[in-house]
């Protein structure tokens, strides 16, 4: 007997009327019709089957922080990062830990069960990397966590010198943190940032980690950190190891640059991760008018054959004062700054947050086939571009086959004049 069989389920791939079966936390089985016997039996009746959002970049040692000690007045990302400098000496480990699981239960609400959190490495204490280890193991029954060893002052540039953040963040991976972060232009110089960009590489070769670089999060069409990013994940044979987040200078480069740098990318097998929620509110913020969306070449990345994702990077915090943890919402902002409108576009965007965004933090066993996780979502929508559309209520979410959240279906009546009153959740 099955533990869970869902019947009449529509999936992201457009394939509709369909069943997926499980066994011991697995998906056994995906066709077209399937009865069998059940512990517990779910009728989708026709709504989305998809599998679990991912995020793939996001801060959570800052969320749920707004107003601490102040808000950022200017709303730029300079005054963030002040901002969080002047919060980290007042930071307590059960503070952190408390606004982290907080997070993390609306996450889950919304079906997002997997979340790559960049921790700030330059505090010697290391007070944020052990609380969210310590969060990553209270939710590991619900949520896949994985830390990204983040110097966020800058690798080079602590005020006890150039070691002082290497040391650390080498001490993060010690202690059991997953990937190695960087931010090479908020280094004191190009030269610098150029030094970070091929250390922080050197050693995630060494210890056989993942890298995920903050780079060229700037308007500034001469910050070009990920040309450097590709030529040392070549270099080092990372290749499919090694994340771009950000990228908002190419936005602002000249295309004939660009026309050289993106196959160097696809070369490397470079993934990117664009954060539209905060690109379109941080960059462009020196600009009059025409003012500069800044996010990174997400249409033109894809049809280069690059893994391209979308994170929500910020929730409630010194640089974002919205947010809930929605990644339809992200895929939502993010079909609209890049003008992907189009119907193969827009399921682009879904899967930005979804495939795509499992494919950066490599995550196994991730879809709907029979083998993988039996972790997903049903939303109160007919397809993707719908779910993006109504931002659609997360009915049920499913981890290893059992229900962790439910939400009751939306509803919303219209009245037209001279007509009866009708009830359509799709508005």
């Amino acid at each position: 007997m099955l533990d869970l069989l869902i019947s009449n389920a529509a999936l992201a791939d457009g394939r509709t009327h369909m069943s997926v079966a499980v066994q011991d936390g697995r998906i056994v089985e995906v066709t077209q019709g399937l009865q069998a016997p059940a512990h517990e039996t779910v009728d989708a009746k026709d709504m989305l089957l998809s599998s679990p959002f991912v995020d793939p970049h996001f801060h959570m040692d800052a969320t749920l922080s707004y107003g601490l000690p102040r808000v950022n007045q200017s709303g730029t990302l300079l005054e963030g990062i002040a901002l969080w400098g002047e919060l980290k000496p007042l930071l307590t480990q059960e503070a952190l830990v408390e606004r982290a699981l907080a997070y993390c239960d609306w996450a889950a609400a919304k079906g997002l069960l997997a979340i790559r959190t960049h921790v700030d490495v330059c505090d010697p204490r290391l007070l944020a990397v052990d609380a969210l280890l310590e969060v990553k193991r209270r939710v590991a029954p619900y949520i896949a966590l994985q830390l990204v060893a983040f110097p966020q002052d800058g690798v080079l540039r602590g005020p006890q010198g150039p070691q002082q953040h290497l040391d650390n963040l080498k001490r993060a991976l010690d202690k059991g943190v997953d990937v190695v972060g960087g931010i090479p232009h908020f280094e004191r110089s190009m030269a610098d940032g150029a030094l970070s960009v091929k250390l922080l590489c050197e050693l995630a070769a060494e210890r056989g980690l993942r890298v995920d670089m903050h780079c060229d999060e700037s308007d500034d069409p001469h910050s070009r950190h990920v040309e450097t990013l590709a030529f040392e994940t070549q270099r080092l044979g990372l290749q499919g190891r090694v994340t771009g987040s950000h990228l908002t200078s190419m936005h602002s480069m000249d295309n004939y640059y660009v026309s050289k740098l993106i196959p160097l990318m696809a070369e490397a097998q470079l993934h990117v991760v664009a954060n539209p929620l905060i690109n379109i509110t941080l960059q462009g913020r020196h600009d009059t008018y025409p003012k500069r969306r800044g996010m990174t070449r997400v249409p033109e990345l894809l049809a280069a054959g690059l893994n391209v994702a979308f994170g929500h990077d910020c929730v409630m915090d010194p640089w974002y004062s919205l947010g809930s943890g929605d990644m339809l919402e992200v895929a939502h902002m993010g079909l609209h700054v890049g003008q992907m409108t189009s119907q193969a576009a827009m399921r682009q965007c879904f899967e930005a947050v979804t495939r795509n965004a499992a494919r950066v933090m490599g995550l196994e066993n991730y879809g709907m086939e029979a083998g993988c996780k039996a972790d997903f979502v049903l939303l109160q929508a007919h397809d993707p571009v719908e779910a993006m559309r109504l931002r659609a209520t997360r009915l049920t979410v499913f981890k290893a086959g059992e229900i962790i959240a439910e939400t009751p279906a939306a509803t919303s009546s219209l009245k037209l004049p001279g007509r009866p009153a009708q009830t359509d959740f799709r508005r």
